[in-house]
């Protein structure tokens, strides 16, 4: 492998990206958790709602803390290695980065002393209220985040000048195309990714026979939340596909493995993709699937790979076998959530040990799928494109750079 600077940027800025996603989602969810406990245990009393706010209150800081210090890293890798990207899109990355800082990290930090500290301190609603604030400043750092990611995915609302981007219409920058999609998805990828942590954790406690009440609620909440958030996620992934489709077409042709966009596409179960020979290996394949999911048509045709040349067509290997990985995870969440709320109707779920011992060790699926994903994102972008960038960035400068190839210079994953 020629290690260029180049490649070891991409790498390093992957591994930076990779660890950091961990936190953020684990912190999403959780603080959505936590703040639901409390109003619970406002309307009921019962303690021992109370009680396990306080303990995910502790794992939330911990948390919290490695999300801010691993952001760090990455904010400083912008300047560092993608200083040339940095300079072309900074007039509009940068104020919605800085937007991310001053409306949802601030009212995180306000309200997260209260939370952490408040316990006996201050009064339950003032308490409750600081959780909501928490969790909903959580939720706007990631709609900020994933406004700025999605413009790079889809760029809108801007004009180049002399290479360098400025803004004209902010409504179409942070809502650009694929944004709604992107933020739907992936909120709900961190609140089932947080249910998976509660219901192992839960399932562990009533397996050991210890703290019987609180591990029985974990795992109630958490079976509940996923059979109703599961299969959404489903479809909110098919839509976020086909908005994919429309604006990122040979994307999908790489996650896809389909190469001729002349003939209906196959559903491609599992395979090798041989880009040498333009073909899949072992191919486990459902005709016509593929067409019918994304145009809704038995013979509907949308773009291959051939319809670029090799040079041309974003890497294959990596979107391929991430988005295999992240829809098998999420179909194996799907059928743990309805075969827990099955035994939960049947009065078995807490006597079921062949489905609480292996729900116990499952906590780590969703941080798998979300990483998968974001490998999907962040690799599906043609070679063309980076090449083109590697020389601009070898010359010092980025000239003419065109619209819908802005998003390029950050695909480092």
């Amino acid at each position: 492998m020629d290690l260029s600077d180049l490649l070891v940027s991409r790498l390093q800025f992957a591994f930076t990206i990779i660890f950091h996603i961990i936190f953020p989602t684990f912190t999403i969810g959780l603080s959505a958790y936590i703040a639901t406990l409390c109003v619970m245990w406002m309307r009921s009393g019962k303690e021992r709602y109370r009680t396990l706010a306080q303990f995910w209150t502790k794992i939330f800081a911990v948390s919290f803390a490695m999300g801010v210090v691993s952001g760090v890293v990455l904010t400083y890798q912008f300047g560092t290695n993608w200083s040339r990207f940095s300079a072309v899109v900074g007039n509009v990355i940068g104020p919605m980065i800085g937007y991310e800082v001053l409306v949802a990290f601030f009212l995180e930090a306000t309200f997260l002393g209260v939370m952490l500290f408040g316990w006996n301190r201050v009064p339950p609603w003032l308490h409750t209220f600081s959780a909501i604030a928490v969790a909903f400043g959580t939720t706007l750092s990631a709609f900020w985040i994933l406004s700025a990611n999605s413009w790079m995915q889809t760029p809108a609302g801007y004009e180049m000048r002399d290479g360098i981007a400025y803004p004209l219409d902010w409504l179409a920058i942070v809502f650009n195309p694929s944004f709604p999609y992107r933020l739907a998805h992936m909120v709900t990828a961190a609140y089932l990714t947080t249910s998976f942590v509660v219901l192992a954790v839960g399932a562990r406690y009533v397996l050991a026979g210890k703290y019987l009440e609180h591990g029985h609620t974990m795992v109630r909440m958490a079976v509940a939340f996923a059979a109703i958030v599961a299969p959404l996620q489903l479809f909110l992934g098919d839509q976020h596909g086909l908005n994919t489709l429309a604006h990122q077409p040979l994307k999908i042709a790489a996650i896809e493995a389909h190469w001729d966009g002349n003939k209906p596409g196959e559903l491609v179960l599992f395979a090798w993709p041989d880009e040498n020979a333009e073909t899949n290996r072992l191919a486990i394949t459902i005709p016509h699937g593929a067409s019918l999911l994304l145009t809704h048509s038995w013979d509907g045709l949308f773009p291959g790979l051939k319809s670029v040349p090799p040079q041309d067509r974003p890497p294959l290997l990596p979107p391929f076998f991430a988005f295999r990985a992240m829809v098998g995870i999420g179909l194996l969440m799907i059928l743990t959530a309805l075969t827990g709320v099955w035994l939960w109707w049947r009065g078995r779920l807490f006597k079921a040990r062949w489905y609480l011992w292996p729900a116990q060790h499952a906590w780590w699926i969703g941080f798998v799928a979300v990483i998968c994903g974001w490998i999907v994102t962040e690799t599906g972008h043609p070679r063309a494109v980076r090449t083109g960038l590697r020389r601009r960035v070898r010359d010092g400068h980025l000239l003419h750079q065109p619209a819908h190839r802005t998003r390029a210079g950050r695909s480092c994953a």
